[in-house]
């Protein structure tokens, strides 16, 4: 059941954090969470995609309303994608559920 949200997840490289939210705000998120993380893509999988791996990153969550979310993933994608200097994959998931936004009425 579609409850009007999706998460968006940005992982990118350490120090760019700042940089995906300024980004994501910029095409209509409201906020998001930084998490602090670790990689592990091994050498194989460095040499396929053609990239180097930096092992700290940092992961930016953002919750948004699902009209807002196809313009903050392009967003992300161009300000700190995989051909930027933050390496970052971004991606959304569904959300099934929510609590704690807005006002809830008993």
């Amino acid at each position: 059941m579609e409850n009007g949200y999706k998460c968006i997840w940005a992982v990118v490289n350490n120090g760019f954090s700042e940089e995906a939210m300024e980004a994501a705000k910029a095409c209509g998120a409201m906020g998001g969470t930084i998490l602090h993380g670790r990689g592990t893509a091994s050498k194989e999988a460095e040499k396929m995609f053609n990239i180097s791996v930096q092992q700290e990153k940092e992961i930016v969550m953002i919750l948004a309303k699902s009209g807002k979310v196809d313009a903050i993933l392009k967003g992300l994608f161009h300000a700190v994608g995989s051909s930027t200097p933050a390496q970052g994959i971004v991606f959304a998931l569904p959300v099934d559920q929510t609590a704690g936004l807005g006002r809830t009425k008993e």
